[in-house]
């Protein structure tokens, strides 16, 4: 089976490294919609060296590896990566014009964050991601949230977001053809939120919040430049090199479409960008209603993550002592609880009771327990973690077009 990548950006060319390395597709075909460099060498040059990650040749074989990629012919846009056949296409970037169909692609992957709204017509002026279908695919996926940007649209019936060990179950291949990933971000917090809430009960929860410290994307400018018209965040044109920068975040709401629980908790999510290349954290605050018997403490969270990281390997309760980069390229995990900084604290809390609860319960106020817990979790918001679990779900949803 073929499997089609639709841009060369982080995800992209990082998704074909991953691939390259699994060997499930017997061929590659990737779409770049354009001239990369003066020839196919140059576009070669672009995959096999990363300056995160390092050289292609020693992720697939450590010290040992050379140049992988061979039988490079700029005319028919095709070469050989580690044994696997990588075919180019360089005409066009709307996806309902790209030569899937005439390439053998049922199963696309789309990388370019440009086309998120599952309800635009595959025939829209500025493309659409129903476009691949249009042009032959069967499914799409997409490596990030979607967003419908016109209010009042529903989710399309065959539109689902999905994370590898999380909801991937509720993947219908019948009914589905339109797939998320989801997020870096939401990939990892669904597992710090799913053993908590498996554990403790999702109706014990009664708020949580996150703040995600990020590592830069492309999105960010290198050097300080002039805001677009009408923008209204201006920091997003400061340098990514000099600033911690605030921005925000959709994985509060990418999670509920993951874990539907959560629309009954209140739940907060930030992000703050930090100048790095990639490895990534999320501080996670969630406060549990508590027994007034046996509260719960920081053992008790560090053995709930112990205990699902044992049948689950998208989790790592980490024992260690852990900087961000420690979490690039390594481990293939979602998320890895940093259990050395779980922190819990439990405070009585005096309610005052509505007045028709006061005659049936004879008093006025109520003390409940509640308990604050601080958990931080790791993930590599590239290769490591997230390209990974695209991965693992591509090739799931592939087995089941066979």
């Amino acid at each position: 089976m073929k499997l089609g990548i639709n841009g060369l950006g982080r995800i992209g060319k990082l998704s074909l490294w991953r691939h390259v390395s699994s060997k499930y597709f017997s061929e590659l075909v990737i779409n770049v919609g354009r001239e990369v460099g003066g020839s196919l060498e140059d576009l070669a040059g672009c995959i096999e060296r990363d300056s995160t990650y390092g050289h292609l040749g020693n992720y697939l074989y450590g010290y040992r590896g050379g140049r992988v990629i061979e039988n490079l012919n700029n005319d028919a846009g095709t070469m050989v990566i580690d044994g696997t056949p990588v075919t180019v296409l360089r005409q066009s970037r709307d996806p309902k014009a790209i030569a899937w169909r005439e390439n053998g692609v049922r199963l696309v992957v789309d990388s370019t964050g440009a086309f998120t709204d599952p309800t635009t017509d595959a025939d829209a002026a500025k493309g659409a991601l129903r476009g691949h279908l249009a042009a032959g695919a069967e499914k799409v996926m997409l490596s990030a949230p979607f967003k419908i940007k016109s209010k009042g649209l529903d989710m399309p019936v065959d539109a689902i977001t999905t994370v590898m060990g999380v909801n991937d179950e509720m993947y219908d291949p019948a009914k589905h053809a339109v797939i998320s990933a989801a997020s870096c971000t939401t990939t990892c917090l669904s597992y710090m939120m799913k053993p908590l809430m498996e554990r403790v009960g999702a109706d014990k929860i009664l708020s949580a919040s996150m703040v995600t410290v990020h590592a830069a994307t492309g999105s960010q400018q290198v050097l300080d430049r002039l805001p677009k018209t009408g923008a209204t965040d201006l920091r997003k044109n400061r340098s990514i090199m000099n600033n911690i920068i605030l921005t925000t975040t959709g994985a509060a709401k990418a999670l509920s479409l993951v874990i539907p629980e959560m629309k009954a908790i209140g739940f907060i999510a930030e992000s703050v960008r930090i100048p790095t290349s990639s490895g990534s954290l999320i501080i996670l605050v969630v406060n549990l209603q508590d027994e007034l018997t046996k509260p719960i403490k920081r053992a008790d969270i560090i053995d709930i993550y112990k205990d699902f990281s044992k049948t689950c390997p998208y989790l790592i309760c980490s024992e260690r002592q852990n900087v961000s980069s420690d979490i690039v390229g390594f481990p293939r995990a979602a998320a890895v609880i940093e259990s050395t900084e779980t922190h819990t604290r439990t405070a009585t809390v005096r309610v005052s009771l509505p007045q028709a609860a006061r005659a049936a319960m004879g008093c006025e106020t109520l003390d409940v327990p509640i308990t604050q817990a601080v958990i931080y979790g790791w993930y590599d918001n590239e290769l490591g973690s997230y390209t990974n679990m695209l991965g693992d779900l591509t090739e799931r949803v592939a087995e089941q077009m066979l």
